[in-house]
């Protein structure tokens, strides 16, 4: 009589990300680009992946720059392939970083051009089919998004990119081993800023759970550490290496994220990330959408398979119990 093996969902998501091999063959030589120096811990733990995405298979990266210290101009030689950071800021929320992209497509058109799996949205269908413009004048860009809503709208608006389905790069991590047992029992880990809800805001009247976001994690003097790094960087970094520092400091923070998020037996999250590192950590929670479902499409194209994760897009009165 055979055994069948049991496969963890998280074990599938993490072995997709090695489709993307295809067009960052093990051992190629890359330049990686915005990668985030700010205090979002989702972007930190997306990064952390990405870097070890590119250790497990050999990935050579040559140089990196954030949009602190993208030079206007860079010599890039042509072998090397351009990978753009991931996560969620794809379209006309987050200007920065969508200017970068768009002036890498524009400024390196004989290269390729990697960008880590995004989630788009835009307010503006104008400034969309600005972005789409742009981008349909390379011939070698890959664009790699996190859930089907951005897939279905990648292929409708770039007609000469490669658009693929992928899950994030932060499940690269798994697993992560709690670093302590569960002594509290509800964590709500929820947004603060333009993407808060109003079913987020009659859930934390309940007053049940501690209250935490990526802001609140850290303490005055981390936050004021981030902000001197940040500050240094934009000026150009001076004799210190900056780079490294921020790699180190953020290896920190995120250990910071584990050791929180160890101590609860369950957690409620309007964060996508705090759902991934929720899953990450095989931790059971409940998923909260964000303003304009980025976190539902993702749940539903990759984490609803996975037994210790809910999602709640409903009002909080139809709030599931993990218990249950």
């Amino acid at each position: 009589m055979s055994m069948e093996l049991i496969v963890h969902p998280m074990d599938v998501l993490k072995n997709q990300l090695r489709k993307i091999l295809r067009v960052i063959p093990p051992g190629s030589s890359i330049y990686y680009v915005d990668y985030p120096v700010h205090s979002n811990g989702g972007d930190l733990l997306i990064m952390k992946g990405t870097e070890a995405f590119f250790k497990d298979y050999d990935i050579i990266v040559q140089a990196r720059y954030s949009v602190l210290d993208f030079p206007d101009e860079l010599n890039i030689p042509t072998d090397q392939i351009i990978v753009l950071h991931g996560g969620g800021n794809f379209g006309d929320l987050y200007p920065a970083h969508q200017k970068l992209r768009e002036k890498i497509i524009t400024d390196y058109p004989h290269h390729r051009v990697v960008i880590l799996p995004q989630t788009i949205f835009y307010i503006e269908e104008s400034e969309f089919d600005r972005t789409a413009q742009i981008f349909n004048q390379h011939s070698d860009v890959h664009l790699y998004v996190r859930d089907t809503l951005s897939y279905d709208m990648a292929l409708e608006k770039f007609n000469t990119c490669n658009v693929y389905l992928s899950p994030d790069m932060a499940h690269q991590l798994w697993p992560i081993m709690p670093t302590s047992d569960p002594v509290k029992e509800l964590l709500y880990f929820f947004r603060t800023d333009i993407e808060k809800t109003k079913e987020q805001e009659e859930l934390e009247l309940s007053g049940r759970g501690d209250y935490l976001d990526w802001i609140s994690l850290y303490n005055r003097v981390e936050k004021k550490t981030i902000s001197m790094i940040v500050n240094r960087m934009r000026k150009g970094g001076g004799p210190l290496p900056m780079q490294v520092i921020w790699s180190k400091y953020t290896d920190y923070l995120v250990d910071k994220a584990v050791k929180r998020f160890s101590g609860y037996q369950h957690v409620q999250t309007s964060r996508l990330h705090g759902h991934i590192l929720s899953c990450l950590l095989d931790k059971p929670n409940i998923l909260l959408d964000n303003s304009y479902g980025k976190n539902s499409n993702y749940y539903n194209t990759w984490t609803s398979g996975i037994k210790s994760a809910q999602l709640v897009a409903a009002s909080p009165q139809t709030e599931l119990m993990l218990s249950k």
